[in-house]
């Protein structure tokens, strides 16, 4: 993406003659089209009795928009990064952006929540500290052809992302924190010049408080680590990345600080690994990924002390893509699946009913550039959901702007079954 650079060196130097180099840059992406999206729900029944659908829905429930949209093949922002030159190699630098609704103008910078961060970098590499991607979610971005936005998103990154909103711990900036992004975070990346191996290391802190009566104290909540190992080499692009946030850690007391014997501890975890490779007159992508919601609880038995529960819910998805360069343009296409495995845990027998869901999606575009830095965009998908109704909070994935109606707490109503959705726009980076 090229960026406009304002060169602040001569300015500083009319200060103090021994200034070090020192540059800003102001850059960003205006992407605004029209979308239409369609989210339908069919009739279930998990009863052992026949059940007629309602009469004025037999045929299941649409809900359909057509909208002005925004950030559809690449994220509407403003930002601001500069670098000042410490000499001996070393160098400080800096990072704001911030997201932008264009089609409305109702954002603009009310907070860098895209990333905010510090840094200083050298021959050891760079140390980075504030809001960041998170290493598992560059996986689902740079190896899907429609990365994580508009109607051709990765559906692995939407189930992901559902799930960190459900279950996670969220944050005051945005409830899919610890999947997208971190906030409070300590990075570190490999220096650019190993032989195309390149990774990063991430903590961020949970910063919550401790107690001097609560046992246990500080919760871990909020707390995320993971990292990420590559090679880049030629057409090859090869990653694996692993990332742990606790979404739940709690020590119950009593209103005199006594334990009760109640204990809850939920880590959701994501591992995934993500290739291309560039053939010339095609680019071929992939991935795999599988992540885990993993859940502790101990309570208090009569005579047996206390009894321990244990869930772990898994999350295996996996994408196929490529891109096919056409004279100045772009096609693009894309399918993408995440299966739902449900542990039952102390309710599993072999008479069980299972209670897992999938969901799939399959995506075409077509990019056309009218230059270095403006294109025109078409996109169209279309997603198709299996027993939705076992989890339709986190697998009823839709293209955008409308969801499912959702009802029967997968006994019999509706449920999540298929959604469509196109994009047409303009993309215009600076």
């Amino acid at each position: 993406m090229n960026k406009t650079t304002i060169v602040a060196a001569s300015v500083l130097s009319c200060a103090t003659a021994a200034t070090a180099q020192s540059s800003l840059t102001l850059f960003g992406v205006v992407d605004v089209g029209v979308s239409h999206y369609s989210a339908k729900s069919d009739f279930y029944n998990n009863t052992a009795s026949f059940v007629l659908p309602p009469a004025i829905a037999p045929g299941g429930v649409t809900k359909s928009q057509t909208a002005l949209s925004n950030s559809n093949v690449s994220n509407s922002r403003l930002g601001f990064r500069g670098t000042e030159d410490l000499g001996g190699g070393l160098a400080a630098g800096f990072w704001l952006e911030a997201g932008t609704t264009p089609d409305n103008g109702a954002t603009a910078i009310s907070s860098f929540n895209r990333r905010s961060t510090v840094s200083l970098s050298g021959p050891f590499g760079e140390l980075r500290m504030g809001r960041d991607f998170t290493p598992t979610f560059w996986n689902d971005s740079v190896f899907s052809p429609f990365s994580t936005i508009g109607v051709g998103a990765n559906v692995v990154s939407s189930v992901g992302t559902s799930l960190q909103v459900v279950r996670g711990p969220g944050s005051p900036v945005a409830a899919s924190d610890n999947y997208l992004r971190t906030s409070n975070g300590i990075g570190y990346f490999l220096p650019p010049n190993l032989g195309g191996v390149y990774g990063q290391l991430q903590y961020a802190l949970h910063e919550n408080a401790s107690q001097s009566n609560v046992p246990g104290s500080p919760s871990r909540k909020g707390r995320y680590f993971g990292g990420r190992l590559g090679y880049a080499a030629g057409p090859l692009d090869v990653a694996l990345a692993y990332g742990e946030s606790t979404a739940a850690d709690t020590t119950g007391v009593n209103a005199i600080g006594l334990p009760t014997g109640v204990n809850l501890e939920e880590k959701i975890k994501t591992i995934n690994l993500g290739a291309s490779y560039d053939l010339g007159f095609m680019k071929i992508f992939g991935e795999v990924s599988q992540v885990t919601d993993r859940a502790r609880s101990t309570a208090p038995v009569p005579v047996l002390g206390s009894a321990t529960l244990r869930d772990s819910d898994k999350y295996k998805g996996g994408l196929v893509g490529a891109t096919v360069p056409v004279g100045p343009g772009l096609i693009k296409a894309a399918y993408s699946r995440v299966k739902f495995d449900n542990d039952l845990g102390p309710l599993a027998t072999p008479l069980t009913p299972r209670r897992d869901a999938s969901v799939n999606k399959l995506a075409i575009g077509y990019e056309y550039n009218l230059s270095k830095r403006t294109a025109l965009y078409a996109t169209a998908a279309r997603i198709r959901i299996k027993d939705g109704q076992n989890n339709p909070a986190i697998v009823g994935a839709v293209t955008g702007g409308v969801t499912y109606l959702s009802t029967g707490a997968g006994t019999s109503g509706f449920a999540p079954r298929r959604s469509t959705g196109y994009d047409f726009g303009i993309r215009h980076a600076f």
